[in-house]
């Protein structure tokens, strides 16, 4: 590794410093004020797009409604993941980065405001000029490592070059007929998650894995929250109607397990230990679109649970039921594949998950699904903490693994 790779941190006695790499081997590297105030501003989109869902899903629209939250959220996902493995590379919190995160903060209130229209109405002209003004700042971000940092300037400016390419790609669509936008944002998609691995071919960036690992985790609790807050709203609004039923606080009692045991899953096992490579890297940064979006999802199902259980819902109770247990049943899934698989657990807990995640699917089909769901989820916790109480074995490194 070069020396300008094991710099320190940056002090902060200029207002102006060079952009160099971050050291990978930094101690205590934790996410900054200025990154937890974007992460901040990032849960108005999310709660955008979870309320937006939760409205089609109530009106009967699932595949409108799903297709839509699907297409904004990969914007959501994309802008905040590009800015937070720049970050961990290259922040110099000096006045020049905070002014650009302060332009990128910006561009996502703006794209928040573009989700209602984008989801309910196929009109994405809001959310492309914020995903732009966001973007604009990143390739200046980038344009200013590529002069500062000499050993990283190729892989820095394939990076303005990608995104800047994308960027016109996506403004371009909206001029194209609407028979061939879907078509079109394919492309786009395919086009983005391409650019990281094109860029990082002529020079790995120095992204911290704990840093990143903790960004991560960070934006889980945001998507958690948002579901904690969907199921609050609408069991609150119930209770000042005074249309409160015993399948109300079955819905209540089984959303908080749900989303207690999401929670225990995600942050069970600590996700920078295996995180030591570009390949294992994009892999469990890019399954995280998934990880996301089913965690917000679970919140718009247990509105719509609870608006079916007060009749304010267009929608069978299969329907309402399979609007909590299709993402959680996503979301353990993926949890287990990118988080937990790679600590190599036993084969009997490995197991359970795929298990478990096939019974919440099938407890949409009974009485009362969210609560079937969440004694599921609970008992697979009790199960774990059992199963993982002997030291184990981690083929990940040397000696022997503590319980936990």
């Amino acid at each position: 590794m070069s020396d300008h790779l094991a710099a320190s941190a940056p002090t902060r006695r200029s207002w102006h410093r060079p952009m160099i790499p971050r050291s990978v081997t930094e101690p205590n590297r934790a996410a900054t004020p200025l990154e937890l105030f974007f992460d901040l501003c990032f849960v108005v989109a999310v709660a955008q797009a979870a309320d937006r869902l939760h409205h089609a899903l109530a009106d009967g629209h699932a595949r409108t409604g799903i297709l839509g939250y699907l297409t904004v959220f990969f914007a959501i996902w994309w802008a905040w993941m590009n800015v937070t493995w720049f970050a961990s590379a290259y922040d110099t919190d000096d006045v020049p980065y905070r002014l650009a995160m302060f332009v990128q903060i910006g561009g996502a209130l703006i794209l928040a405001a573009g989700v209602p229209r984008a989801v309910d109405d196929g009109d994405f002209t809001v959310i492309t000029l914020g995903y732009a003004v966001m973007r604009s700042a990143l390739v200046g971000q980038w344009l200013r490592a590529a002069h500062t940092d000499r050993a990283g300037r190729r892989t820095a400016l394939r990076f303005a070059a990608g995104v800047t390419a994308c960027t016109v790609g996506w403004g371009m669509l909206l001029l194209v007929p609407d028979r061939w936008r879907p078509v079109g944002f394919a492309i786009l998609v395919a086009a983005e998650l391409a650019v990281p691995v094109w860029a990082e071919h002529a020079g790995k960036t120095a992204w911290h894995p704990e840093h990143i690992a903790e960004r991560y985790g960070l934006f889980t609790l945001i998507v958690l929250g948002e579901s904690v807050l969907a199921a609050t709203i609408a069991i609150q609004s119930a209770l000042d109607a005074h249309e409160a039923t015993a399948g109300l606080y079955a819905i209540a009692a089984g959303g908080l397990m749900i989303v207690f045991s999401m929670w225990w899953f995600y942050f069970a096992k600590p996700a920078y230990r295996f995180l030591v490579s570009n390949r294992v890297g994009f892999l469990w940064g890019y399954g995280h679109m998934l990880v996301f979006a089913s965690a917000a999802a679970v919140g718009a199902g247990l509105a719509v649970g609870a608006d079916r259980a007060t009749g304010h819902a267009d929608v069978s109770a299969a329907g309402a039921g399979a609007a909590v247990t299709v993402p959680v049943a996503v979301y353990l899934i993926t949890v287990w594949f990118l988080h937990l698989r790679p600590h190599h657990a036993r084969p009997t807990h490995n197991a359970l998950f795929p298990a478990v995640a096939f019974l919440v699917l099938a407890a949409a089909f009974t009485a009362v699904p969210v609560l079937v769901a969440g004694l599921l989820l609970a008992a697979l916790v009790a199960a774990s903490i059992v199963l993982t109480a002997a030291p184990v074995v981690d083929r990940s490194g040397p000696g022997p693994r503590a319980p936990g």
